[in-house]
């Protein structure tokens, strides 16, 4: 089996995903959404297709034309069910091509609020998927809300976030955390983002404490949620 991971950064990979991926059988192969795009048959016929994070959003379609036919894929890719992940804007652009929005997010006050740092989740009592991650803080990094399509409830939430989280039947499953973040990689992501995290004042040092204390936690959950999701799908295929 074939699992096509879709970046739009280059360190904002699989991360922790990667193992129980491979555990499962697929074979892992890195695309950029814009420079090595997958083809009409790759969006409906790849095994797995994992989309993550990046620092674009899903309404910079003019600076990005590619992002565009990325939604077009991946309209195609959930409409025949296919087994999709999506991280952070990966999961928001699941949202839009089931025809949802994403709007920027704000406060309490209206202010738009960026939400980065590590914090529980709000989750649904009948969310049984993501009971691994009941058990402590996950990383945030985004400054963009999930607005779900009629018929598809969040499975999770924070404070001014209405959906941490959604699923569809047993095929698509959306996160808007970064459940993938592995300790070791902050330091790449703190140079990486430095003038998103330089604008929005976040506190370096703490990010850095909480990373320490939660990292390898948030991993151990992390592969543990994907290796659910996963057994789900194969028991979907061979119903």
């Amino acid at each position: 089996m074939k699992c096509i991971a879709v970046y739009h950064i280059r360190f904002e990979d699989l991360g922790s995903l990667a193992a129980p991926i491979e555990q499962a059988g697929y074979a892992i192969e890195y695309r950029h959404a814009g420079a090595a795009p997958l083809s009409t048959a790759e969006w409906v016929d790849t095994d797995l297709i994992v989309l993550l994070g990046g620092p674009i959003g899903v309404h910079d379609t003019a600076a990005y034309p590619w992002l565009q036919d990325e939604l077009i894929g991946l309209e195609r890719r959930l409409a025949q069910q296919r087994p999709t992940l999506g991280v952070c804007l990966g999961a928001q652009l699941m949202a839009v091509a089931l025809g949802g929005e994403v709007t920027r997010r704000t406060d309490g006050r209206g202010v738009q609020a960026a939400e980065i740092g590590w914090s529980t989740l709000d989750i649904a009592s009948d969310a049984e998927l993501l009971a691994p991650l009941r058990h402590g803080p996950v990383l945030h990094w985004h400054g963009d809300n999930i607005m779900l399509p009629a018929g598809i409830p969040a499975l999770a939430s924070t404070r001014w976030t209405p959906c941490q989280a959604f699923a569809v039947g047993r095929h698509a499953l959306g996160l808007q955390c970064h459940v993938e973040f592995e300790a070791d990689a902050l330091e790449e992501w703190l140079s990486g983002h430095a003038v998103e995290l330089a604008h929005t004042g976040v506190d370096l040092d703490r990010l850095r404490r909480d990373n320490e204390q939660y990292g390898d936690r948030l991993a151990h959950a992390a592969r543990d949620l994907l290796r659910r999701w996963l057994d789900g799908i194969h028991r979907m295929a061979q119903a």
